[in-house]
Parts: C-alpha cells; sequence; structure tokens
C-alpha cells in the first residue's frame, strides 16, 4: 500500500474522532445549564486537552507498537495503560482541587452555585481517560488493519499478474510449437501452400506479441483471431479443413481477455479429426452484450496423440479462474467419440 494513502487515511480518521469530540462538547457548552467563564474553557478546553491528546497518542505511537506489536508484552502494557490513566486523572484532580472555584464550581441559568465533589470529579475523569484510551486502542488496530488488508489485496494481485504472465508466457510458445510443426509438414510435402500458411502465421503472431499485451482486448479482435487460426488450419489439407464455425449474435464494443479462447480451438485441431467433412470440427459463438457462449466439439482421433497434450487447456482454465472469478462457466464432456468443451462468460 502507498505510504501517503496510508497516512491520508489514518489522518481522516484521526481528524473524525476529534471533531466529533469537539461537537459534543460545543453541543455540551451549548446545550447545558451551567454558564461558562472564559477561565473554564483555558482549563476544561485547554490544558485538559493537551492531557487528553497526550495520552491518546502516547498510547497510539508508543505503547501499541512497542509493547503489543513488536515485543507482545501483553501484561506490561495492561500496567503501562492503568497507570496513564492514574497519572491523568491525578493531574486533572490536583488542578481541580487547586482551583475547586474554576474546575468544580457550576452555575446554573437561575445562578444557582453547585460544587462538584473532588470524588465525584475523579470518578468522571477516570471514565472520560478510560473513554480516550480505549478509543486511542480501536483506531490504532482499525488503521492497521485495513492498511494490512490492503497490502495484501495489493501482494495478491501482484501475484496474480505475475502468474497471469507466467500462464501468458507459456501460451504463446505452445501455440507457435503447434504452428510450425503444420508448416513442417507443409514444407516437407512441398505444398504450394505454405508460404500462405507463413503468412498467416506472422498475421496471427503480430495480434499474439502486440494486440494481445492489453489487459482486455476487443471482442471482435478475438474471434478474428481465432477465425485467422482455422484458416492456418485448412491449409495443411488439399480440400481445406473440415470445420464448421458459426458466428450468432451481435459483436460490438465488447471486451474480453486476450488468448482465452484459442485454446480449445487449437485443442479441437490437435487432438481430433479435421478432415471428415462428414463430421467436422464444430466452432460455435454466440454472443450478445453480456454473455458469451463459446463451443467447440470435435470428433476425437485415435491416432493424434501427444504427450504434452493438456498444457493448453490447464493454462486457459487457470486464467479464468484468476480473471473471470464467479464469471464463467465451463464444461467439458469427453465421451467414447467426441470431445465437446463449453464455455459461458459474463462480459
Amino acid at each position: 500500500m502507498n505510504i501517503n494513502m496510508k497516512n491520508k487515511g489514518a489522518i481522516i480518521i484521526h481528524s473524525i474522532f476529534w471533531g466529533i469530540i469537539l461537537l459534543l462538547a460545543v453541543a455540551g457548552i451549548l446545550l447545558g445549564n451551567t454558564k461558562t467563564t472564559t477561565k473554564d474553557y483555558v482549563f476544561s478546553y485547554g490544558l485538559f486537552s493537551v492531557l487528553n491528546l497526550s495520552m491518546f497518542y502516547i498510547n497510539y505511537i508508543i505503547l501499541i507498537p512497542e509493547l503489543i506489536q513488536k515485543r507482545k508484552k501483553y501484561w506490561l502494557y495492561v500496567l503501562s495503560f492503568i497507570l496513564i490513566i492514574l497519572i491523568c486523572v491525578l493531574v486533572k484532580t490536583v488542578i481541580s482541587a487547586l482551583y475547586p472555584e474554576d474546575m468544580l464550581k457550576t452555575i446554573n441559568r437561575k445562578n444557582e452555585v453547585h460544587y462538584m465533589s473532588i470524588n465525584e470529579y475523579a470518578v468522571i475523569s477516570t471514565f472520560f481517560s478510560g473513554f480516550i484510551l480505549v478509543s486511542s486502542c480501536i483506531i490504532k488496530f482499525s488503521v492497521d488493519w485495513f492498511s494490512n488488508e490492503s497490502v495484501q489485496r495489493n501482494l495478491e494481485s501482484e501475484k496474480k499478474d505475475m502468474e497471469l504472465q507466467f500462464l501468458k508466457s507459456q501460451l504463446n510458445p505452445h501455440f507457435l510449437f503447434n504452428s510450425l510443426n503444420n508448416i513442417y509438414s507443409l514444407a516437407y510435402q512441398k505444398s504450394d501452400k505454405t508460404a500462405d500458411a507463413i503468412l498467416k502465421l506472422s498475421e496471427i503472431m503480430r495480434y499474439m506479441i502486440y494486440e494481445s499485451n492489453d489487459s482486455w482486448v476487443a471482442l471482435s479482435k478475438e474471434v478474428e483471431y481465432v477465425q485467422s487460426y482455422i484458416e492456418l488450419h485448412k491449409l495443411r489439407f488439399k480440400d481445406g479443413a473440415a470445420v464448421q464455425f458459426t458466428l450468432n449474435g451481435e459483436i460490438d464494443g465488447q471486451q474480453i481477455v486476450p488468448l482465452i479462447l484459442i485454446s480449445f480451438v487449437e485443442n479441437a485441431f490437435k487432438h481430433g479429426v479435421a478432415n471428415d467433412h462428414e463430421d467436422p470440427i464444430k466452432i460455435n459463438i454466440i454472443a450478445n452484450q453480456k454473455i458469451l457462449h463459446f463451443s467447440v466439439s470435435n470428433k476425437k482421433s485415435k491416432t493424434n496423440k501427444d504427450a504434452m497434450g493438456g498444457v493448453g487447456l490447464n493454462n486457459v482454465e487457470r486464467r479464468l479462474q484468476l480473471l473471470y472469478p464467479n464469471r464463467y462457466k465451463l464444461n467439458i464432456v469427453n465421451s467414447a467419440t467426441h470431445y465437446t468443451t463449453e464455455l459461458m462468460l459474463d462480459l
């Protein structure tokens, strides 16, 4: 947490507390039935305010940090707590005893004089001093708790960002490795489509390296990226890949986390049958302003196995957990003949 922000929050809390104390004091003067002289103000709201402030901040700045938070000397803190109250009450009581006309005498609106006893004054002073110290404890622990919570949230956010960067760094080489394998296959066959495949891969890599660096991208860009990936794979087959791609709804201004859809499509091409036109890979997108429904279904291949498989899907599922907590539903159906993934996102 930024130190300036921490200090600013503490200053606000302290100002509110002392503002309330001041308002109560003013209200007591305005609404009370006693006449108050200038000398009363000097003692009650001048000298005693210095004592109350000193007591509050000795506890706040010295006793709690040193005896509780640092040294864990709870018994010593309790003794110090009681000692401060006794000293403060003693000082106030002595001053009141020395100046009873100013501190113990009250005159009501009818000019009737009443003297408070020293014992009464000591009891009232003890309760008020205790209130000041307890308030100091509550404010101190509250400020520290909120500060620690903020620091913890920042640490968790930084950890999350680092993990996301790691996951993304895993995803890009994984995709590049598979794409280069496909281009190698075309080059090995001396296919005329090799140059087109390299060009298409360069367009895809441009998106991955430059446009996907932002935390969020336009959904339209992500869909174009998926379509480019499909076109790249179609170049592998003489009659084109067997892919049925459908897009329903409106894509207009929605945002999505980049590279979140491609792993499902990649998995379909990598482990599925992409050249059976009677049972094509089915990729379906339904979108509106709030919901994205994305599904991929493919016939399972018995020969296209990869011992390293699963990196992409594990990666994207972890990213979904981090970036769309409680805002996504992922359903995977792995039957004997087909593999289907369905993803629903709250945009």
